[in-house]
């Protein structure tokens, strides 16, 4: 159980240093994000090979899985914008609202209702935000884009619970790396008459940018996806989830570890940011807790 434990958190360590070496990347965001998933992509694809699975699904099957891709493809290149306009901390403190968006998301897409300590949770949430907004509006930009991104961590993550019910994991990431990469194709034309400096889109690595990239495209996402799943095997979901509420944390002190002063925000930062994650870690607590109670309650009224 201890080394279950400390893989996980090696995982959860693992996501967070993928705002680090997309950083470190020279290229632009978007077209960090289309050499990961274009790697990703391939290297599944030999997974999927070798070990002899099924690529043909139905045709609106492999539709869903692209069109979550797409999604997922934005909210990459949102999130490494985030950190390469701004800092990697404003960027992590905003995706830490991941979770909050899940919980309001979540009832909609699954037409289920709204609990009351959720709606809670998040305007505590949003608090921490306005202190972070407050004391670093010279970021705004940067924690706005973190936060669209979050949001759309938290639709694609609904989607994806939904759909690994029914389908293999494998597959479903295949197809999605896919639809990410092809995010990144269509946006092309529109990223640079827009947003690409000089409008030239920046393809050409060095060979440190390729070591970046490699590790960011076979341990970030191809290792870690398979390690994560595997490790649910032996740890439950509400531990998995709540040990990955930690990623901010881990890519907040690793940020400020490797950049030094340039990654150093002012106390209203750090105190906004350890509301929200309070608030983060405080909800699977009180959803199981409640839960619990409801459940109880449930079972005394049909005795």
């Amino acid at each position: 159980m201890f080394k279950d434990q400390l893989k996980l958190h090696f995982i959860v360590f693992i996501w967070g240093f993928t705002s680090i070496l997309g950083n470190e990347i020279s290229v632009p965001a978007v077209e960090v994000v289309f050499y990961r998933t274009l790697v990703s992509s391939i290297a599944l694809a030999a997974i999927v090979f070798l070990l002899k699975k099924k690529f043909t699904l139905k045709w609106r099957i492999v539709l869903n899985f692209i069109l979550t891709g797409i999604l997922v493809g934005a909210h990459w290149i949102l999130f490494f914008a985030s950190a390469k306009i701004s800092k990697i901390s404003i960027c992590l403190a905003g995706m830490a609202t991941t979770t909050l968006f899940t919980a309001f998301l979540e009832p909609v897409i699954k037409k289920s209702k709204i609990k009351w300590y959720e709606v809670l949770l998040g305007l505590v949430i949003i608090s921490g935000l306005y202190t972070i907004f407050h004391f670093e509006f010279d970021h705004v930009l940067g924690l706005s884009l973190a936060l669209i991104s979050a949001f759309l961590a938290a639709w694609f993550s609904i989607l994806n619970s939904q759909y690994t019910k029914v389908y293999d994991p494998v597959i479903i990431t295949f197809y999605e790396m896919i639809g990410a990469c092809l995010c990144c194709v269509l946006f092309f034309p529109i990223y640079q008459n827009t947003f690409a400096a000089n409008g030239i889109i920046q393809l050409d690595l060095s060979l440190s940018d390729w070591v970046f990239l490699l590790v960011l495209s076979i341990v970030c996402t191809v290792y870690a996806f398979y390690a994560g799943i595997e490790i649910m095997k032996r740890i439950s979901a509400f531990n998995v989830n709540l040990t990955v509420n930690l990623e901010p944390v881990y890519g907040i002190i690793m940020a400020v570890i490797l950049y030094g002063e340039k990654e150093q925000m002012s106390a209203g930062f750090y105190f906004g940011t350890i509301i929200i994650l309070i608030s983060v870690l405080t909800y699977p607590y009180l959803d199981k807790m409640i839960t619990k109670r409801e459940r109880r309650k449930i079972e005394v009224l049909n005795k």
